[in-house]
């Protein structure tokens, strides 16, 4: 990849001098009458100056924050290139052939060019033109290739913090899921069969499914029904414990297992003392933005400073990381409730 990037910035490189030189001797093919050696030498060393400047100096010196050695080198660079151009003769004229025929009196005739050293502003400011637009040209492209190594590195720490959150999302879910099932088999209720049956379902969405970047947001949902399945088999009084999902949910995607530690930690801490629970999810889908409500009952779990654990603060780092500027999540504690809001943009 490198070669191939290489190859076009060497062909771009040629096609823009080749343009530029053509242009600037555009002029000679019309005044065939002399010879513009100090044309000529001035492009020549304008193309050097740049490409000292651009592989030599730039690098070497300002890049390195060496900015008095390297200005003292660029005009050193641009004085000397100067003073070499001024030995040449100006332009020579040559002899031509007038519309009648007739040849011009031969080149003897004519006074030699003045060989005495004048300082010439146009040089000057040239070869600087051409100083500036190396050092522009450098400077970008070592920003742009600090900018790539940059957000590369940040893709791979995000990668890997992603992978950390998301493989402790497995064992905390399965922690709780085996704990509704042995709830049910201590009861020796009717029900275990079916608790099981429904915890492999969500193993096998868990396992087969969510190593995708995206998956479709109604196979999310289906698996956070599931899970409410399973929570209500081992909540003996679950008549509050709901869930009301509103608009199209098929044609959308969404990072996997991004909702299901907010419904976790609701169940974990709505039961009170007298043995009810209240959960109640809201999940609206509208303009490409999904709207996720969920209430619980503060119970009679011991709650930390935060009322979240690690479930909750592991779903709000993968939100910075997977959302960024994407999401807003607003909890609060109001009325012995305990209110999770989230607005994500799904595109």
């Amino acid at each position: 990849m490198s070669k191939i990037l290489n190859s076009k910035k060497i062909a771009i490189h040629i096609l823009i001098w080749l343009a530029f030189v053509l242009v600037s001797l555009l002029p000679i093919y019309y005044d065939r009458g002399s010879i513009h050696y100090k044309t000529i030498a001035l492009l020549c060393s304008a193309i050097i100056i740049f490409y000292i400047n651009y592989f030599y100096l730039v690098p070497r010196f300002l890049l390195k924050r060496k900015t008095t050695i390297y200005v003292v080198s660029a005009l050193v660079l641009i004085f000397i290139s100067i003073f070499l151009a001024s030995l040449i003769p100006f332009d020579a004229p040559r002899p031509f052939e007038n519309i009648e025929g007739t040849t011009s009196p031969p080149l003897e005739n004519f006074p030699k060019p003045a060989r005495k050293f004048l300082f010439p502003m146009f040089p000057l400011f040239f070869n600087l033109g051409f100083i500036v637009i190396g050092t522009s040209i450098r400077i970008y492209e070592e920003w742009n290739k600090n900018e790539r190594k940059r957000h590369l590195i940040e893709s791979q720490k995000n990668s890997t913090e992603l992978h950390f959150l998301k493989h402790q999302i497995n064992p905390h879910f399965l922690f709780n899921s085996l704990n509704s099932i042995y709830s049910l088999t201590s009861k020796k209720s009717d029900d275990a069969p079916e608790a099981v049956i429904t915890l492999s379902e969500l193993m096998r969405y868990m396992l087969y499914k969510t190593d995708n970047d995206f998956v479709l947001l109604k196979d999310e949902l289906e698996y956070i029904q599931n899970y409410l399945k399973l929570q209500r088999l081992r909540i003996p009084n679950n008549e509050n414990v709901t869930i009301n999902i509103h608009g199209d949910v098929y044609n959308q995607k969404i990072r996997p297992l991004l909702l299901i530690s907010f419904i976790e930690n609701a169940f974990k801490h709505g039961t009170n003392f007298a043995g009810k629970t209240e959960v109640k999810i809201i999940i609206t889908v509208l303009n490409n933005e999904l709207k996720f409500n969920c209430i619980n009952l503060i119970g009679n779990k011991k709650k930390d400073k935060k009322h979240s654990g690690i479930g909750v603060q592991n779903t709000r780092e993968r939100l910075e990381l997977l959302y960024p500027e994407k999401h807003e999540l607003n909890i609060k504690e109001e009325n012995n409730r305990y209110i999770i809001n989230l607005t994500l943009k799904l595109n």
